[in-house]
Parts: structure tokens; sequence; C-alpha cells
């Protein structure tokens, strides 16, 4: 049998979570490099129109691992069902967008399956017929490149932003249904933590107005949500931000923040700490405003202004206004 890659995509309350598709594309990558194929499995129930978005890409195969346990998530009844699935399939490796239901069940597969697990990595290397992925280590301070003493199947978490999902090369391919045995889990699911009020995932945001000291008060944060409404973004901010309470910790962005990967992030009165940076480097368009000229966030950024955010942010809104008037 043929080396294969097996992406466990994933799914909540029946809507993909579209960083799986960034997940095959780092697959996608690493077979381009190895040789090894690649297939795609999704865990559930009543989810065949959601494998058939999977199918629309370049991959050979997507399984719908398929059980009433699995209808709503529980890392018993999701460790259960692939620990059977990978045992069968035998893949060389399985790759695991780096989300929080992913970091809920993926160490205990690891354990299930006796084997070694890399956690939020954010590139990989292929030399002399060794794979090696890179972490990041120390907030972001340095990178280390790992490899792996066991045997296969390997499993390893790629970091939201790593990859672009849109370069997931598209393609068609066969679905296959099956039939996960059935287990009753430990623990019984109750209310979903982004239903709670306030809460929210940024890392499925397509657009993100960030702010940072330089908006110094509260009161100011109207200007971002203001320009975040007019774009349909989500507001965000970087630690000093939420630890003074003005916004609320689930709208952090950096290393003990969410990482997040938007198709267009603005940094406001953000200096860009590597801290920050880390959460954020993934985007695909950076925009920075910062009244430092010499501020680090305008080394990563696509765009840069220099400038008074309080005269530059309510005169970009209102053009934006105008464009959609």
């Amino acid at each position: 049998m043929a080396d294969t890659i097996l992406v466990v995509a994933e799914q909540r309350e029946s809507k993909l979570n579209r960083v799986s598709f960034e997940t095959i594309a780092a697959a996608q990558s690493i077979s381009r490099e190895t040789g090894w194929g690649v297939e795609v499995v999704l865990t559930g129930s009543g989810i065949a129109s959601l494998a058939q978005e999977l199918a629309q890409k370049s991959v050979a195969r997507v399984y719908v691992l398929e059980a009433a346990s699995l209808a709503a998530y529980t890392s018993d009844a999701y460790v259960f069902a692939l620990k059977q699935f990978i045992q069968q399939k035998q893949p060389k490796l399985v790759l695991f967008p780096h989300t929080y239901q992913v970091r809920d069940f993926a160490p205990r597969l690891a354990l299930a399956l006796d084997r070694a697990l890399v956690s939020d990595t954010i590139g990989y290397k292929y030399e002399n017929g060794k794979l090696l992925f890179t972490r990041q280590m120390f907030q972001g301070k340095f990178a280390a490149d790992v490899s792996f003493a066991g045997d296969a199947p390997w499993l390893a978490t790629i970091q939201i932003g790593a990859f672009r999902g849109d370069q997931a090369v598209a393609g068609t391919a066969p679905v296959e249904h099956v039939a996960a045995a059935e287990t009753t889990p430990r623990v019984t699911p109750h209310e979903v933590f982004q239903e709670a009020k306030q809460a929210v995932d940024l890392s499925q945001a397509e657009v993100i107005v960030a702010v940072g000291r330089g908006i110094k008060e509260q009161k100011n944060l109207a200007l971002a949500e203001e320009l975040a409404k007019t774009l349909g973004g989500e507001v965000a901010a970087s630690r000093p931000i939420c630890d003074n309470g003005w916004l609320p910790l689930e709208r952090q962005i950096g290393s003990s923040g969410q990482t997040v990967a938007p198709k267009l992030y603005f940094a406001l009165g953000i200096s860009g700490a590597i801290q920050h940076i880390v959460g954020m480097k993934g985007s695909r368009t950076i925009v920075a405003v910062n009244k430092d000229p010499e501020a680090p966030i305008f080394e990563i950024a696509d765009v840069g202004v220099v400038g008074n955010l309080f005269e530059i942010v309510p005169a970009l809104t209102e053009e934006i206004k105008k464009t959609k008037a």
C-alpha cells in the first residue's frame, strides 16, 4: 500500500471549519515533495454535504466517518472512532488543523495510538528522505525543526495561517462513507463555548480590525468598531487592551490569545511586539497604522500608514462607506 497523508478535517454543528482547507494545502505541499498521496477524513453524523465541499480539492479520497455518537463532539467518541480508522488505514502521516477542538482530542488520540504528536507547526522540511516539522519556541523567539523518532503513523497539527486555504489545489475526489464503531461517551456535551455571550472564534473571521496601546482610551474603541462594522469584520486587540478590560479576553490576538489568518488585518496603534505578531503574521493582507515610523509592525505590513490613527481611521471608514453607497 502506498504511503498516504491523512488530513482530519473539522466540522462543528454541520459547518466546515475553513482552516481544514489550510491543512489540505499543507498536505498537498508535503505530497509534492514526498510523493505520498493525500486523503481526507471528516467525522460526524449527517455530514455528506460537507464531504462534497472537501471533495472539490485535489485529494485521492474523502472518507465520511459517521456514527450517532459522533453527532455532537466529544473527545471520547472522536478518539475511539479515529483510532480504529487510522489503525485500519495505516497512513504515513496524519495532519490536523490546530484548533481548540483538535487541541482537546489529538493528544489523547496520539496516546491511544502510542505515537508521537508534533503540535502547532508552522512549516516543514523534507531533507534526505526525512520529514521535519518546524515549531515556534519561547513565544516565537526561536524556531525548532522537529523529527519523528518512532514508527509511523506520525501526527502533527498545523498552525492557523501557516498555509493558505485558497491555495489548496482544486480537483474532484471520490467520497466513501465509513460506518464508525459506536461507543458511549463518558461525557455529555452541553452548550458550545463559542455560543456564550461575547465569545467569538476569531480564526473564522475574514476581516479583523485590531487595536493596541495607540488607541489610548476605551472610548476610542468606537473608531475601530465602526471600521469593522463597515467592513463586515471583527474587532480584536493586543494584550494590553484586554489586560485593561477594554475588550474581553476572547478578542486577544497573540501568543497568549488567538492565532488568526484573515484575508484582511488592520493593526491600529499596535507597535508589533513578537508576542502579537506570532498570532497574526499569517494574515493575507496586513494594513498597519502607527505614528511611529520605526514600529516593528511595519516590517510585516503589506500597507503601512505613518500617522495619527484618530484622523486616518475615520477618514478611511467614510471612504469605504462611499464605495458601498
